[in-house]
């Protein structure tokens, strides 16, 4: 609190409270440096940075998505009057399933929009095998994958373009915010444009809508960045006190080979959508909220017709994401796990 309230008297004392103000630039240039990314840019949130990326790319037509993900990917394609097509999730890291991906592509297709999901991620390698392949452009939401790397690469360096959203539940936040990360000069210019209604100074250039971010939002980025670190680090004793008190209990997906992880959630697949139930209802009772993240499988969404995807389906009949915060202890930790045994 301290840090963020320099931070906003720093903001008055410019007279500066957005469009594209001191805080705002330093925090851009930051997470530039941070997730190598030279071609980031800082939006109003993760929704907004998937809907102007599928812009800055010119994506039309169909796009091939995952299920398994919070409802904004999808959102976001039909606020673009783009066409979901569904590919279903592999089992072991709930990510969409790449083998499948081929089989969905017609000739309308023009990108697929996957997720990292829980910050795991996809089978980057083949999805940009396919995508070459068949000329699409390839967009990850990596709203979970703050930091991770794989194969010794930001995961963000992957695919035409990747977003993240800042949002007060993630790793790193800005309260509501986001940033969208594409690889060329030609795609961040456009970016810019859509990003502060299409127009520079009186002179107007394209159809934009404003996705800035305040200096309100880039001061709490700024305070919360230098602790990621530390973040990470109590996540990970979390984690591992999960892991060796539930490993015989749960399923837990699984990270590809080559991943330095950033531990933004802690999933859980119980037996059925019984056993979780159970759970939820057990920990509810004595005061402990855990989340059925994700559910529903985007697939059952009553207004997209997309395709039935089956083990998206049953991930999200079985998963729950449980309490996983700095600052919960172990006793704590262990009155969760008791009350799970006791349900389960």
């Amino acid at each position: 609190m301290e840090e963020y309230v320099r931070l906003i008297a720093e903001a008055y004392g410019s007279h500066v409270l957005t469009n594209n103000g001191p805080l705002h630039q330093r925090l851009e240039a930051a997470l530039r440096e941070r997730l190598e990314a030279p071609h980031l840019l800082l939006m109003a949130n993760g929704t907004l940075a998937i809907q102007l990326a599928l812009r800055a790319l010119e994506v039309k037509g169909s796009v091939i998505t995952t299920p398994f993900s919070y409802v904004a990917t999808t959102s976001a394609l039909l606020w673009e009057c783009l066409r979901p097509v569904f590919v279903d999730i592999r089992p072991d890291t709930l990510c969409i399933d790449a083998s499948l991906i081929e089989a969905a592509i017609t000739p309308d297709t023009t990108a697929i929009l996957a997720t990292h999901v829980f910050g795991i991620p996809c089978d980057v390698e083949a999805i940009d095998v396919i995508a070459k392949k068949h000329g699409l452009k390839v967009i990850y939401d990596a709203a979970h994958a703050f930091d991770v790397r794989y194969k010794g690469r930001p995961i963000t360096a992957y695919g035409d373009a990747s977003t993240l959203s800042f949002h007060a539940t993630k790793l790193f936040h800005t309260v509501e915010g986001g940033a969208t990360i594409v690889h060329t000069e030609a795609h961040e210019k456009a970016l810019r444009l859509l990003r502060s209604f299409g127009h520079i100074g009186d002179e107007h250039f394209t159809l934009g809508m404003n996705a800035k971010l305040s200096e309100m939002h880039a001061a709490m980025g700024l305070a919360v960045l230098p602790h990621v670190a530390q973040l990470v680090l109590e996540r990970k004793h979390i984690s591992e006190h999960y892991d060796a008190a539930l490993a015989t209990l749960v399923e837990r997906p699984l990270c590809p080979t080559g991943t330095a992880y950033n531990y933004s959630y802690y999933p859980i697949l119980l037996r059925d959508r019984d056993a979780r139930e159970r759970a939820m209802t057990n920990l509810a009772a004595d005061g402990v909220f855990a989340r059925r993240y994700f559910y529903p499988s985007l697939d059952t969404l009553p207004y997209v017709q997309g395709g039935v995807c089956p083990v998206s389906r049953d991930a999200a009949d079985r998963v729950l994401c449980l309490p996983y915060y700095p600052g919960l202890d172990n006793d704590q930790l262990d009155r969760i796990v008791a009350l799970l045994k006791t349900a389960l």
